[in-house]
Formats: C-alpha cells, structure tokens, sequence
C-alpha cells in the first residue's frame, strides 16, 4: 500500500501512518515454527554423516536418545536424606546417602524423604511473629495444653517431642500414613493426655517428670508401631507444667506450705536423732550400772550365806571354842574404831587406854638379799 513505503506517503513526508499518528510498533510477535522446523533439520543434517537421513544417522540418533534417557536415572541423596526407589510405582529399595543409580522413568522413580533428620514437634504452644520484638515469640495454645489429672485436677503442661524416621522403616513413612507431623502431633498429645490422667498432679509437679516423659515415649512408640508408620521417637521433653494461670498462686501458697511442713519434720527428725541417742546411753548406762550392783549384791549374799555355813560348821564341831571366838571378833569389830577407857572397878580413876604399839614408828621392810648373780653383776 502506498503508506508503507518510507517516504510517509500523500499525507507528509516521513515515516507515518495512514493519519499521520508516527510509525506504528510491531510489538511482540510469536516464533514462527516453519522458520524453527527449517532451521531444526539443517543443524541435524549438518551432524549427520553425509549431510542427510541415511540409516547410519537414524541408529545414531536413537542410541543418543537412549544414553540420554538411561542418565537421567542418575541422582544423589544428600547425608540427612535416604533414597526410596519405586519401581512402576511400588516400594522396591532404599538408597543410601551418595550418588546413586535407578533405572529411567517410567520405569523405576526416586523419592528423597528427609529420613536422617530429627524433627520437632510443640504441643500446647506456638511460634508466631512479634514485630515488636523483630523476631519470633512462644505464645500457649490452651486447648492443647490444659489437662486433668487423676485427681481430678487441671494442669498446664507444654511439652516437645523429637521424632525421625526409623530405620528401615522409609517405605512405611511414606506409604502407610498420609500426614506424619500431623500424625506424630495427635498421638503425642493423646499419649500425654492419658498419662496424665493415671498420675496425681503433686507428683507431676514436683519429681515425677522424667517418670512422665519415660513412659509418654514409651506409648507413643506402641501406638506408632500399631500403625506401621515407620516412626521413632527419641526424646519427649516436658517443657513447662504449671497449674492453670487463674489458680496458679493458690497452689504456690500451698507449694510454700508443703515446703514449710516438710523443713519442720525435718527440724523435728534432726532434733530427735540428737536427743535420742543420748537418752538411750543413759538408760543403757543405769541398766548396765544396776546389773552391776544386782551381780554385787548376789555375789556378797552368796558369800556371806557361805561363810555363814562354814561358821556353823565349825560351831557344830566345838561350840564353845567357835561362841568365844564369834564374841572375841564381834568385839574387836565394834570397839576397834573407838577411843577407849580403863577403869578398875574400885577407885575414882580412870585412865586413858594408850595403844604402844602407834606410837613406835614403823620401819620400812628390808629388801631381800641379792642372789650371787645379782651381786656380780651389780659389782660389774
């Protein structure tokens, strides 16, 4: 048409349009496939020996094409993944972490479950975002951490369980449960759920946690196990255990006095094992002490009924003899001890009983003669 040349045709001069609104743009247009079938088979020709589809460059191309189909089952599993080969769709190997080999799709697939890695799990709390803070806060979920207890008490327990695929079992984690976090979170707040409805809250408060968390894991396990969901669980940590917040002080308060009670049995324990001991001495000190005189008495009871005997004995043999020497002793005994006088029997006077013999000083023994060694050596 005479408006397309470049002159700008009969209304002006320059490139213009029919009204005289400039060029008009092109703006984008879609590839043109002839031009790219055209240009395809010229570079195949050029590859082709002989510049043409002969026979040879068929079979080359085909065996190109099948290299090329056999590499693409080339593929690595990375060191916290393991390899799960599906062979027409069903579970056929595992593959460990390298670089591995299966046969090309459609034959034979990979999936690369992050079997290696352990996973955490929050029941009773949440990470969500705090723009004030530039960063992540923990905020509680009551409806998964309020619980009731055996004693029909309500307590507040957030805990986190660490779970990984159990060895062996990848094919089972795959197949056999369709959302395994989802899965791990329902049985682990149900298995802390029934625990703690067996126990009292006191215990749970207190010491008994590690007991808690112990046989949480354990039911997990056993319930994980009935579903086959190739599951194992490592750890279940309880994170807090707290009554509910509108009663909290109320159990501090009694917290505080079961604290106070137990420091006063023990004051009270301390002062009885200081006390007792030494009531004990004494009274195995007095019983010792009145054996000791009950021995003493028998002993002397029996010696004087003895000597007694030996007395009557002899009183029998000569009575007169044995009266007089019983009077004699007897006398001596009474009137040794006491100041004496002497009186005559006629005259006024009475003169003082003088014993000689204490007034004549004693004379130290002598020492027994020296045997002839003795001397000897002494004169050595």
């Amino acid at each position: 048409m005479p408006w397309k040349n470049q002159g700008g045709g009969p209304w002006g001069s320059g490139p213009k349009g029919p009204w005289g609104t400039g060029p008009q743009s092109a703006g984008p247009r879609p590839p043109d496939l002839e031009d790219l079938l055209r240009r395809g088979q010229d570079r195949l020709q050029q590859w082709l020996p002989g510049g043409h589809f002969s026979g040879m460059g068929i079979a080359l191309v085909l065996v190109a094409a099948l290299a090329i189909w056999f590499a693409t089952g080339i593929f690595r599993v990375q060191s916290e993944e393991l390899g799960v080969v599906l062979r027409f769709g069903k579970y056929d190997r595992d593959a460990q972490p390298g670089l591995r080999y299966h046969l090309p799709y459609p034959i034979e697939t990979v999936l690369l479950p992050k079997a290696l890695r352990v996973n955490t799990i929050s029941i009773g709390m949440t990470l969500i975002d705090d723009p004030a803070r530039r960063g992540r806060s923990m905020r509680d979920v009551p409806e998964e951490s309020l619980m009731l207890t055996g004693d029909e008490n309500i307590v507040d327990v957030d805990f986190t369980v660490l779970w990984r695929i159990k060895p062996g079992g990848a094919g089972a984690y795959l197949f056999n449960i369709q959302n395994p976090e989802g899965t791990v979170k329902a049985v682990a707040e149900s298995a802390m759920r029934e625990v703690i409805g067996r126990s009292q809250i006191q215990p749970i408060l207190t010491g008994a946690r590690n007991v808690t968390e112990q046989n949480v894991q354990e039911l997990m396990q056993r319930t994980l196990d009935t579903y086959n969901a190739g599951i194992q669980i490592t750890q279940v940590q309880m994170q807090k255990v707290d009554p509910p917040a509108q009663v909290i002080d109320a159990f501090r308060d009694v917290q505080a006095a079961r604290a106070d009670l137990e420091r006063k049995q023990n004051e009270a324990q301390t002062y009885a094992n200081s006390i007792v001991p030494g009531a004990r001495g004494r009274a195995a000190q007095i019983q010792q002490a009145a054996e000791g005189y009950k021995e003493q008495a028998v002993a002397e009871a029996k010696g004087q009924s003895a000597r007694f005997l030996k007395v009557y004995e002899e009183y029998k043999k000569a009575p007169d003899v044995t009266r007089e020497r019983i009077y004699l002793e007897t006398m001596e005994r009474v009137l040794g001890g006491s100041e004496k006088l002497v009186f005559d029997g006629q005259g006024q006077n009475i003169v003082p009983y003088l014993p000689l013999g204490e007034l004549t000083p004693r004379r130290p023994p002598t020492a027994a003669p020296a045997t002839t060694g003795q001397q000897q050596g002494a004169t050595r």
